[in-house]
C-alpha cells in the first residue's frame, strides 16, 4: 500500500501592515514611551562590548574609583583660577568725622573781621611800576618836528617834560677855561636847556676842537623828587648833563660818562667835551651871598 505524502501546505507571508491599517483599539491599550521617563541609558553610556570585561575601562555615567565611597579623599586638587586685574580706581577712602563739637559762627565771623582789619604786610618787595606809554614823535615824525627852521638840521635832543627854569633866587654859573686863563662865563639861569657842539647853527655854546661832536652833550634842568635824611620826599630843580652819543665822549671832573644818561652836575664839578683842552666849571653860589 503505498502512502502518498500530502503537499507541504505554504505558509501565507505575513503583509506588512500600513500605518494607516492599525486598529485604533490596539493603540489606545498600547501604552506610550516618554523620554524623561525612559530608564534606558543613553547610547554613549552604554559600555562597549570590548569594555565589558576590562575592569579598568568604565562608562563616562559611572563615578570615578575615589569618588565611590564620599569619605575618600580626592588624589588631585582643583586649581584655582586666578582673578584678574581690574581697571577701574580703588574708590577714595572716606573722610573721618572728627567727634569734636563744630566752632560756633560768631567766633568764624570774628576771625574774617581781624584778618580783613589787619594791614597788609610791607615787608615784601614792592612790585615794579609800569611802564607808562610813550606819546613821544618817533621816526620821520620826531625828525621833521626836530627839525630847525629853514634848514636840514636834526636836533639830536628834544626836552623831557620835567624840564623847568631853574629859581631866580639860587643862580647857576657856568665858567669856561683854557689853561688858567678865563675865556667867558655864563649864566644858565636864563634857559632850561644848553646844547653844546661844532654845529653853529644849532648848538647854544659852540666847541670849535675837531674832536666834539656837531651835537656833542646838553646841560639841562629838571625837576626831581628825592627823600631827605628823615625819609621825606622835597622836590627841587637840579642841573643835570647827557652825552648824545659823542666819538669821544664827555668827561665829569675826568671821568668818561655814560652815553644817553642823565648825570647830576653840583657846585665845583669840572666838565669837559672830546679832548679839548677846555674845562666848564660850574658854580653855585650859596643863597645867603646872593641875597646880599
Amino acid at each position: 500500500m503505498s502512502c502518498s505524502r500530502s503537499p507541504k501546505r505554504r505558509r501565507p507571508t505575513p503583509r506588512s501592515r500600513s500605518p494607516c491599517s492599525r486598529n485604533p483599539r490596539e493603540d489606545h491599550h498600547r501604552p506610550r514611551r516618554r523620554h524623561s521617563q525612559s530608564t534606558s541609558p543613553h547610547p554613549q553610556d552604554r559600555p562597549r562590548k570590548s569594555d565589558r570585561g576590562n575592569p579598568r575601562r568604565r562608562s563616562p555615567s559611572s563615578p570615578p574609583p575615589h569618588q565611590k565611597h564620599p569619605g575618600s579623599p580626592s588624589p588631585r586638587t582643583h586649581k584655582r583660577s586666578r582673578r584678574r586685574p581690574t581697571l577701574s580706581p580703588s574708590p577714595p577712602p572716606k573722610p573721618k568725622r572728627s567727634n569734636h563739637a563744630l566752632p560756633s559762627q560768631n567766633d568764624a565771623y570774628k576771625e574774617t573781621s581781624t584778618a580783613l582789619d589787619k594791614p597788609p604786610n610791607t615787608s615784601a618787595a614792592p612790585l615794579p611800576s609800569k611802564q607808562k606809554p610813550n606819546y613821544a614823535p618817533s621816526g620821520l615824525l620826531a625828525a621833521e618836528t626836530n627839525t630847525v627852521a629853514n634848514t636840514s638840521i636834526v636836533l639830536k635832543y628834544h626836552e623831557p617834560p620835567d624840564s623847568r627854569l631853574p629859581p631866580p633866587s639860587q643862580p647857576y654859573l657856568l665858567y669856561i677855561f683854557k689853561s688858567s686863563d678865563l675865556l667867558s662865563k655864563l649864566t644858565l639861569n636864563e634857559r632850561s636847556c644848553w646844547l653844546f657842539g661844532r654845529e653853529k647853527m644849532v648848538a647854544d655854546v659852540p666847541v670849535e676842537h675837531p674832536s666834539a661832536s656837531k651835537q656833542h652833550a646838553v646841560l639841562q634842568f629838571r625837576y626831581v623828587v628825592k627823600k631827605d635824611e628823615f625819609g621825606e620826599k622835597r622836590g627841587g630843580v637840579g642841573l643835570y648833563m647827557l652825552d648824545l652819543d659823542s666819538a669821544n665822549g664827555s668827561f665829569l671832573n675826568g671821568e668818561r660818562v655814560e652815553g644817553r644818561r642823565y648825570v647830576e652836575v653840583r657846585h665845583g664839578d669840572v666838565l669837559k667835551w672830546g679832548e679839548s683842552s677846555r674845562e666848564y666849571v660850574v658854580l653855585v653860589p650859596p643863597k645867603e651871598m646872593v641875597a646880599k
